[in-house]
């Protein structure tokens, strides 16, 4: 164990090798890399293109699994390259294994991967789903309007995958538009609990609308909730 007094700052020597090994061990760590470099490329060959893309739950435990393995072995000397090859193999295997497990049982592949939560359904949010997922409904907003939605009102249907993304689906163009709730930032900062003029308003938590009258306060019918913003009836333009 070295002490304070043990150590010489900037010590290059210290700084670029280490004392268990020598420097010709820097020829071992570059022929480690290519190793199991090649290790990694043949998993993810394996795995398909679904390993590249953005990754479920049970993906991104692989992929952790391959990299603690690929890391040792790349760097330390007492980590053989047949143990990260056993580690690689018995990954992959598993891999396959579960992925026939989630095509012939979808209840095990929900329990593994997840599945798919409605969030916003007829331009409401659906609480009970919503709050279950870990999610602000800052974050819901800011995917929804990197699609060019202005309210809630223009969602027919919003989902979270168990990749993580969202799939949204909207009305029909030649459908009349449903006032919702606005989510543009500078709007939702509106809320208020006593409304200044009469006319259609959005729960701030739901998205629910409903009429309210020059300078009333009202309780949403669909989740209790006593802070409203001006209801948007505009139409989307993608």
């Amino acid at each position: 164990m070295l002490l304070a007094a043990d150590i010489k700052p900037f010590d290059w020597e210290r700084i670029l090798f280490s004392a268990d090994a020598p420097p010709l061990f820097l020829l071992e760590v570059a022929l480690r890399c290519i190793v199991t470099y090649l290790l990694m490329l043949a998993a993810l060959r394996v795995t398909g293109r679904r390993g590249v893309r953005q990754l479920s739950i049970f993906e991104l435990s692989i992929i952790l699994g391959l990299g603690s393995a690929a890391g040792d072995a790349m760097l330390y000397h007492d980590t053989p390259l047949l143990y990260a090859a056993v580690v690689f193999l018995v990954v992959t295997v598993l891999y396959l294994l579960f992925n026939r497990l989630t095509e012939k049982y979808p209840g095990f592949s929900d329990w593994l991967e997840g599945k798919p939560v409605l969030l916003v359904k007829d331009g409401l949010i659906q609480l009970a789903n919503f709050q279950n997922q870990n999610l602000t409904q800052k974050e819901l907003f800011g995917e929804l309007r990197q699609l060019q939605v202005e309210h809630l009102g223009q969602v027919r249907r919003a989902y979270i995958e168990a990749t993580g993304d969202f799939s949204i689906f909207f009305y029909e163009e030649q459908e009349p538009v449903k006032p919702g709730m606005p989510i543009w930032p500078e709007r939702v900062e509106e809320t208020r609990k006593r409304v200044e003029t009469a006319g259609q308003f959005a729960c701030s938590t739901c998205g629910h609308v409903q009429e309210l009258p020059r300078g009333g306060t009202a309780t949403c019918s669909n989740c209790q909730a006593d802070e409203w913003i001006p209801a948007c009836d505009t139409k989307r333009v993608a």
